[in-house]
């Protein structure tokens, strides 16, 4: 069904959809619970580490960059996964990079956050 409200209306529309597509996110992948609650340590955790706002700043967008990279791994996920249950080398191959996009977030995360602390 295609969004067809504008204005106002499509930014509220767009908003639930997107608390839709995070609260689905949090109930059906385990890896997203865990970086939200991640998250609910690192965030504070920034605000007392970071040096300056642009440090504070880059520790935080390191937290955020992960969960959105989760939630594009577990679109793919789904999309892939609707259209069959038999294995294909295409699919395989999709599933892997989005593993391998959230993998590579997460070692931003790491070693920014080294670079910084350190």
């Amino acid at each position: 069904m295609k969004n067809e409200a504008t204005g106002l209306r499509r930014i509220f529309t767009a908003f639930e959809f997107s608390m839709k597509g995070l609260k689905a996110c949090y109930k059906s992948e385990a890896a997203f619970r865990q970086e939200v609650w991640l998250s609910v340590i690192l965030i504070p955790l920034a605000m007392i580490f970071g040096k300056t706002g642009i440090e504070q700043s880059i520790l935080i967008a390191t937290v955020f960059l992960v969960l959105i990279v989760e939630i594009l791994n577990s679109a793919i996920e789904s999309v892939v996964d609707r259209i069959g249950d038999e294995y294909h080398v295409l699919s395989g191959a999709a599933k892997d990079m989005g593993s391998a996009a959230v993998w590579l977030s997460l070692m931003l995360l790491i070693v920014v956050w080294l670079i910084i602390l350190i």
